[in-house]
């Protein structure tokens, strides 16, 4: 339990990264993209749950993927919240 806790951590902080280069193109890492991306890999995990109807692994590429879809769905919405990047 707690080694899948901390997988979703480190695969949502390269997510978060991730997240933040494709929307903005910055290569710079910083706190809110790291937090969004831990939220999103969440997020993304339980969307490819449901959507595959199946456990997502958290280190393999379909669990990346969806981490980063997760992450870009919250990036969004902060930005759309906020007025304001998370850069």
């Amino acid at each position: 339990m707690l080694s899948s806790i901390v997988a979703w951590l480190v695969v949502g902080a390269i997510a978060g990264w991730l997240a933040g280069y494709i929307m903005k193109r910055n290569t710079e890492l910083n706190l809110v993209d790291v937090i969004l991306g831990i939220v999103g890999a969440v997020v993304g995990g339980w969307i490819g749950s449901l959507v595959l109807r199946t456990d997502i692994d958290t280190f393999s590429p379909l669990g990346l993927i969806f981490a980063v879809i997760g992450a870009l769905i919250l990036a969004f919405g902060y930005e759309k919240v906020t007025g304001k990047s998370a850069q």
